[in-house]
């Protein structure tokens, strides 16, 4: 029997008890108290074994509850680990990306200017190869309009000085049009 119900009973044992007069006291039936107090006596050690399980019930489920938040923290802190070991990574590989970028835009930026070099070099050469034709074609177009001239103009009755002026001398590219 529960200790509660019988506190109870103990109660109503007293409450149903006859009042001594000009006194606090009252009369009950012995028996019946003394049945009551050892059914106590029995129940007491139940109910205090049955706390001693609840508590032991208790340190067990907190035990528990604390091996599981243990096992918890512990696998959040392994997944933290492994973010920041992957943060890591993806880290390194952003700024080996970058460096490649880099090293490619410096590449490619090297490679415009040795190609602007070579097209600037070679407009040169075949500027200077054009004005060399340029100046062998107006050579030719006036040699051409000296000789018409000579054949156009009338011979002359006189003779010719014997010490004739020198004709302008040519240049070395003029004479190798020859």
């Amino acid at each position: 029997m529960d200790i509660l119900q019988l506190i109870d009973r103990l109660e109503e044992l007293f409450n149903d008890g006859k009042p001594i007069p000009f006194t606090h006291n009252v009369a009950v039936d012995e028996d019946r108290m003394l049945d009551i107090i050892d059914q106590m006596r029995i129940a007491i050690p139940e109910e205090v074994k049955k706390a001693q399980q609840l508590l032991s019930q208790r340190d067990r489920v907190m035990a528990q509850a604390q091996e599981e938040a243990n096992r918890t923290i512990d696998l959040a802190r392994e997944k933290a680990d492994g973010l920041v070991k992957k943060d890591g990574i993806v880290q390194e590989a952003q700024r080996r990306a970058d460096q490649v970028l880099n090293q490619a835009r410096a590449d490619a930026d090297a490679t415009r200017q040795e190609a602007d070099d070579y097209v600037i070099d070679s407009l040169d050469r075949l500027q200077v190869e054009l004005e060399r034709s340029l100046n062998q074609v107006r050579n030719g177009i006036r040699a051409l309009e000296e000789e018409r001239m000579r054949r156009a103009a009338p011979a002359p009755s006189n003779p010719p000085p014997s010490n004739p002026a020198p004709a302008p001398a040519e240049s070395p590219d003029e004479e190798k049009e020859k």
